[in-house]
């Protein structure tokens, strides 16, 4: 573990100048393809990512009038199903969707990138944020997956999935506290961390990890119930976070983060018994829980709206669904990351065929359309970070393979001309 460490130090300090000398110095023509800003006034963005949100769980919870906010933005936006990449998971398509590029090409191919735990010292292609930085947009992020350490912005950053931190030096699915970070800055600026502290508490970074087979052994309700319970615990931290940030730091992009739902979605979907790896003793306990995360996050979506006005861009995007296991894939399918033989998933997301399990998108504001549904895969992970530097009056860089995202807008009072499919 120390050569790790150590490894991860001598990254920090070849690659500590990622976004001035190595990200950020694109190519001639990649810098000069940038549009200057419009003379329009900025507009104000909201991204609230959603780790696999899955369209076969919230339906029924919409159905039922649980999710009302969300219900809200459907009755006032467009939305649908995301196109993903093939067998997704967080700091891979997260990493796609702020370059819009595949992850061969910047850099981030996983949770681990040669043995090491993907960080932000690996980008290489510049990512959203920083290009909207360089354009003098405002720039405030919490909670987004591989975005530790964290790298100067025109705003702030607190990093999400992938922060190192005590007993917890890999990174990999853990929830160090603001306090037990280690290996990297969780906060930009630093100055920021103890405002933080003061006002929300020492919170917890990303959601907790899940319980093994054999803390599970004996006790299953117990440790269930447990879990679930700090789960609840963290996304009330996360709650009071975001509110904290969009009040006293307002900025013109925001993009917020949530992970809570994929991780209990993973062990606790609630399936019947005759899907592949349920176990009574565990799946029987808390059907109700998948369900439950996405009310609660719910509660959490009512917050943030608090903070959006009607002149505001809204978006809600999830990398990837969720699915029960499946026999016929090629691995062993109860493998998934470092839980592997150690935590019983009964659910997963990296199938090889990413269409299986689609990500969820949703999209409100000036020159959207309202309560419109996008029929079959017509906007993908890469058009996401083209159309929000659209909305400012940017051109997306060479580098970018997606495109604007025409389909969305009603064309009667559009930002600015939106480019059409294949269009550059």
């Amino acid at each position: 573990m120390f050569l790790v460490r150590k490894s991860l130090i001598l990254m920090g300090l070849v690659c500590a100048l990622a976004l001035t000398s190595g990200v950020a110095a694109q190519t001639a023509s990649e810098t000069a393809a940038q549009a200057a800003p419009s003379t329009r006034p900025k507009p104000r963005v909201f991204v609230l990512g959603v780790n696999g949100m899955e369209w076969d769980i919230i339906r029924p919870l919409l159905l039922q009038g649980k999710m009302p906010n969300l219900a809200r933005v459907i009755k006032n936006g467009t939305y649908g199903k995301l196109r993903t990449l093939a067998a997704p998971n967080c700091p891979k398509v997260y990493t796609a969707i702020e370059t819009s590029t595949p992850p061969e090409e910047n850099g981030i191919t996983g949770f681990l990138v040669g043995g090491i735990t993907a960080n932000t010292h690996m980008l290489k292609r510049e990512p959203l944020w920083s290009v909207l930085s360089k354009n003098k947009i405002s720039v405030g992020m919490a909670n987004v997956p591989a975005t530790f350490p964290v790298l100067p912005v025109n705003g702030y950053m607190v990093s999400g999935m992938l922060t190192r931190g005590k007993e917890c030096e890999d990174g990999v699915l853990c929830s160090p506290k603001l306090s037990e970070v280690e290996g990297g800055d969780a906060v930009y600026p630093t100055s920021l961390a103890s405002e933080l502290t003061t006002a929300v508490g020492d919170f917890n970074i990303d959601c907790s990890r899940m319980p093994s087979a054999e803390d599970l052994k004996g006790k299953e309700a117990q440790v269930v119930n447990d879990w679930l319970a700090e789960v609840d615990r963290i996304r009330a931290q996360q709650t009071k976070l975001f509110d904290y940030l969009l009040a006293h730091h307002p900025t013109d992009f925001t993009f917020l983060g949530q992970s809570c739902e994929d991780r209990v979605g993973h062990w606790l979907y609630p399936i019947q018994p005759f899907h592949q790896g349920y176990n009574p003793k565990i799946n029987g306990l808390r059907p109700d829980a998948f369900p439950q995360q996405y009310v609660a996050f719910d509660k959490l979506l009512g917050v943030v709206l608090s903070h959006v006005d009607e002149n505001s861009y809204f978006f809600i995007l999830s990398d990837h669904g969720i699915k029960p296991l499946r026999e016929f894939e090629e691995t062993d399918p109860h493998a998934h990351m470092d839980h592997e033989k150690t935590t019983p998933v009964i659910a997963k997301h990296d199938f090889g065929d990413g269409d299986d399990v689609p990500g969820s998108f949703f999209a409100m504001g000036p020159g959207i359309k309202k309560n419109y549904r996008l029929m079959g895969f017509p906007v993908s992970v890469y058009d996401v970070a083209p159309t929000i530097l659209h909305l400012y009056g940017i051109a997306a860089l060479p580098q970018m393979r997606g495109q604007v995202m025409a389909e969305i807008f009603d064309g009667k009072n559009p930002p600015a001309t939106v480019a059409q499919k294949g269009e550059k």
